[in-house]
């Protein structure tokens, strides 16, 4: 992926709902290009959920194809802010495509795996509910590397490396992680200087964090952005500093 295409792809997807509704309403033009902005915002996701679920890789691939091919057709229309988020939407499109790959397969005269046989049940439901969460929240986490990256290509700082370097060695100390720096860069790392360092890499990260999941949202207040985070097991990437809620660090 280039630089210049993820500059575009996380400064462009913001107003939510709007967008949605640009994708099924607007000109030709207008829509397809919203169109393509929800399949680069779901997509991810909808393919880590899928690989999970379906288990097959041939198979999953095939499940994406149909959704993103009814995404560009205009048939996921259904969706509207009164019903809930745009992902509960999805996920209920991708559960019912599932349901169909399944019923395909039992019409095929072979062995199926035990878990494709028969039809969904209430324990799927939940099943494929917490997998969901976890592929977008998954999603939303790469984006945010993906953002950090690209922030310190622009800006010269090696917060993604120091902070990539910490979540692989959690067990260092700063001075070994210091020790360890130096030898990577060749340029002598403190033990202050590294938990400096990794502080301002935090508070980048979960800024950027915060913005893509705000950006799945359709202009969220503090309170509903809050609740987002603890929904994907993300407040802990934003823990607020003193005086600050977590939507707003």
């Amino acid at each position: 992926m280039t630089t210049e295409f993820k500059s575009e792809r996380l400064g462009s997807i913001s107003t939510h709902w709007s967008l949605v509704q640009r994708a099924h309403g607007g000109p030709e033009d207008v829509a397809e290009s919203a169109k393509r902005q929800l399949l680069e915002r779901y997509g991810g996701a909808v393919r880590r959920y899928l690989q999970k679920v379906v288990g097959d890789p041939h198979a999953a691939d095939d499940v994406f194809q149909e959704f993103a091919l009814r995404l560009v057709r205009g048939e996921l229309c259904g969706a509207t802010p009164e019903r809930g988020r745009y992902r509960n939407f999805v996920k209920g499109v991708l559960f019912h495509l599932i349901a169909d790959h399944r019923k395909r397969q039992w019409r095929w005269p072979r062995p199926l795996p035990a878990k494709s046989i028969g039809a969904i049940g209430d324990s799927d439901h939940v099943d494929f509910d917490r997998q969901f969460l976890e592929s977008w929240r998954e999603e939303l986490l790469a984006r945010a590397w993906d953002a950090l990256a690209l922030a310190d290509a622009d800006s010269g700082q090696s917060f993604y490396t120091v902070l990539r370097f910490r979540a692989e060695h959690p067990e260092l100390r700063s001075h070994e992680m210091a020790h360890a720096l130096a030898a990577q860069f060749g340029e002598p790392f403190s033990s202050a200087g590294v938990r400096q360092l990794l502080h301002r890499a935090r508070e980048k990260f979960a800024k950027l964090l915060l913005d893509e999941v705000r950006a799945s949202l359709e202009n969220p207040p503090a309170e509903q952005l809050e609740e987002e985070l603890v929904d994907l097991g993300l407040l802990e990437y934003c823990r607020p500093t003193p005086g600050r809620s977590a939507a707003r660090c």
